[in-house]
């Protein structure tokens, strides 16, 4: 049966996976943490919402109504005006009326207006209070604004008429008819008076509920509804705009009335005044003059699907048509005065006992929570710290409770591993010093035996006789060296001399040094290598060491007739400690013994270990072999293991970094 010297290191345990947040102390910190803000989050908000809203809803209804009030009056200057020039004067107006800061800018943020002048004026916020734009109108600052009718369903203001304005000609003509029209209906007992739109056209608004009653008088109201020569030109530019959007849908075009409705013609309305929002009366019906009627035009079938697509491009057509009329988009910024913020409030004796209470209040539960994790954070730190004073004070059981499998867990599992490893060390350096004691006594006593022989006459000091005891002090000497350099490589100044070398020469020498003890003990030693053998530069005194310790223990565990083999090659996988080009050599020393029991097989590499107890000279070395075999190839950067099946042998690997062969001739 084979006796190694020594064996592998134990494989070193892989490290745990990194926890989930949610199991680590970290986590468990970071919810505490975030609890607490939440309850201060929620304290805070509560005592606002309750101590500020009063004040806020004032201040929010007086401000609106303020910058309803503003926005609907630079409305209607840009609905009756193609641009921005001269709406300084009305911006500062404005301003002096509200008490706050009124600014105009282009959509890219050029200045237009600003009532803030000076170095001094504060700059304006990056977020618009509005956009005064008379074709895309802000429908609920519209709906607050001065008149309170706010704006038709398209969005478009009622004050942009465009070309459907009236001249002053045709609107004092109007206007004469107009008050003939009220005359009549006041003679007749009803009562009336004459409104006038945006546009200029004048119309008779019926006081009262029951606007029908004008239909049986004589007070014809259909002049009124007559449209003018430009209203007219203005009506037909309409429908074209808004057939050419109809007929890229692959749709007919349709006939738009006065009132910008289409079918059958309806009630004619007040034009250029299409989707204003003032009640208006329903006129009598009555033939429109031969001369003014529009050409018969075959109307699409009335559809849902056409009638919102004719919306949709009658809107297109009337925002196309107005956009030369009106000034273009605006931003609006609304301030306090001089960039002030709002006015603040004085807290009343019961909001301040309010906030008082809350924040006892969440300072009680931070405390009581940083308590309660602190206290769990404390008590297994506290049960470390015993444990370390008990390994200090020489206690062999200094292990401590592992609670979980959080961070603090895990630190006390490593501090158990520590211990049982601290422990396992006292023990093998209490048996390594055994050992040596026994190592270096048996030659010292078989010298000290010899010695007295001699001197007491029974032996004579004859060539046998000092040949034995040269046997001894070589024997004591090579325990010594092999101490000496397991030294030397523990305090990493084992000194190394590589050079580039062949490892199939390697072998070789290595072979023919132990041919002989193999010759005597019956077992065959054979070298196999790659042709040229692969390369590496490493120390070949250390090397052929390490190798022949491999070799002798193998010829040593070997019965007759058994084989050892030596075998070199070259593999791509990396050597654990270094990745070279030139990949990784491979040394193998295999013996066809008895093999290693698997008990036995992770202590191999131990100093002063072997599988036979007795440690007697027969059946085993000093126990240092191997372990010098790891310490030299690990100075050479390379690892080395063993593996075994028991009944048929070992294999002892060494895996170093090479490099690329040298190239022939």
């Amino acid at each position: 049966m084979r006796r190694p010297d020594q064996a592998p290191p134990p494989l070193r345990r892989p490290d745990r996976a990194r926890l989930p947040l949610r199991r680590s102390l970290l986590g468990r910190l970071l919810v505490v943490s975030a609890l607490v803000a939440a309850c201060s989050v929620a304290a805070t908000a509560w005592i606002a919402v309750q101590t500020t809203s009063g004040a806020i809803r004032q201040e929010q209804g007086q401000n609106l109504t303020a910058d309803a009030r503003i926005y609907d009056t630079l409305l209607e200057y840009a609905a009756r005006n193609p641009t921005w020039d001269g709406v300084g004067a009305t911006v500062r107006k404005l301003a002096r009326e509200s008490g706050r800061r009124v600014a105009l800018t282009t959509q890219d943020r050029q200045p237009l207006a600003d009532s803030a002048t000076g170095e001094s004026a504060p700059p304006l916020p990056p977020q618009a209070s509005a956009v005064v734009d008379p074709l895309s109108v802000d429908t609920v600052l519209a709906a607050r604004g001065a008149d309170g009718q706010g704006t038709g369903a398209d969005r478009i203001d009622p004050r942009a008429v465009g070309p459907f304005r009236l001249s002053t000609a045709d609107s004092r003509a109007l206007r004469r008819t107009a008050d003939d029209k009220v005359a009549c209906l006041n003679r007749a007992g009803i009562a009336s008076d004459v409104v006038v739109g945006a546009s200029g056209r004048p119309r008779v608004q019926i006081v009262g509920n029951d606007p029908e009653r004008a239909l049986g008088t004589r007070c014809d109201l259909a002049a009124l509804d007559t449209p003018t020569r430009s209203e007219r030109k203005a009506l037909d530019a309409l429908t074209e705009l808004a057939d050419a959007c109809l007929n890229r849908q692959g749709r007919e075009g349709v006939r738009l009335n006065s009132d910008l409705s289409w079918g059958d013609p309806a009630p004619v309305a007040v034009l250029g005044e299409p989707v204003a929002p003032e009640p208006r009366p329903v006129p009598a019906p009555r033939d429109a003059p031969a001369e003014e009627a529009a050409p018969s035009v075959e109307m699409p079938e009335r559809t849902g699907e056409n009638d919102r697509a004719i919306a949709s491009c009658v809107g297109t057509a009337r925002s196309e048509q107005l956009s030369s009329y009106v000034a273009s988009p605006a931003l609006l910024f609304i301030g306090g005065e001089g960039g002030a913020t709002l006015p603040g409030f004085d807290l009343s004796p019961a909001n301040t006992a309010r906030i008082t209470g809350a924040a006892a209040l969440v300072l009680a539960l931070t405390v009581g929570a940083s308590v309660f994790a602190g206290a769990r954070l404390v008590r297994p730190l506290h049960a470390l710290t015993g444990a370390a004073q008990r390994m200090r004070d020489g206690e062999e059981s200094a292990s401590v409770p592992v609670s979980g499998d959080d961070e603090v867990g895990r630190l006390a599992a490593a501090f158990n591993d520590m211990s049982a490893h601290r422990a396992r060390l006292e023990e093998q350096r209490k048996a390594m010093v055994s050992d040596v004691a026994h190592e270096l006594r048996t030659p010292l006593s078989n010298i000290r035996g010899w010695l007295e022989a001699a001197q007491d006459g029974l032996a004579d000091p004859d060539p046998a006789f000092v040949s034995s005891l040269l046997e001894e002090a070589v024997l004591l000497q090579h325990i010594i060296d092999d101490l000496q350099d397991l030294a030397a490589a523990d305090a990493g100044a084992l000194r190394l001399h590589p050079e580039p070398l062949d490892v199939r020469e390697l072998l070789g020498q290595v072979a023919a040094a132990h041919q002989a003890r193999a010759e005597n003990a019956g077992v065959t030693l054979a070298v196999t290598a790659t042709a040229p053998g692969p390369g590496l530069s490493a120390d070949p005194v250390r090397l052929r060491q390490a190798v022949g310790n491999l070799v002798s223990n193998a010829v040593r565990h070997t019965p007759e007739g058994g084989r050892v083999t030596l075998r070199a090659y070259v593999s791509e996988e990396g050597c654990g400690t270094a990745l070279l080009g030139g990949g990784t050599v491979v040394i193998e020393v295999t013996d066809t013994g008895s093999g290693i029991p698997a008990d036995d097989l992770p202590h191999v590499f131990d100093r002063f270990w072997r599988a036979e107890k007795s440690r007697s000279r027969r059946t085993g070395g000093s126990g240092l072999g191997l372990a010098i075999v790891r310490k030299l190839v690990e100075a050479h950067g390379g690892t080395v293991r063993a593996t075994s099946t028991e009944g048929q042998g070992s294999t002892f690997t060494l895996r170093l970094p090479g490099e690329e062969p040298p190239s022939g001739p």
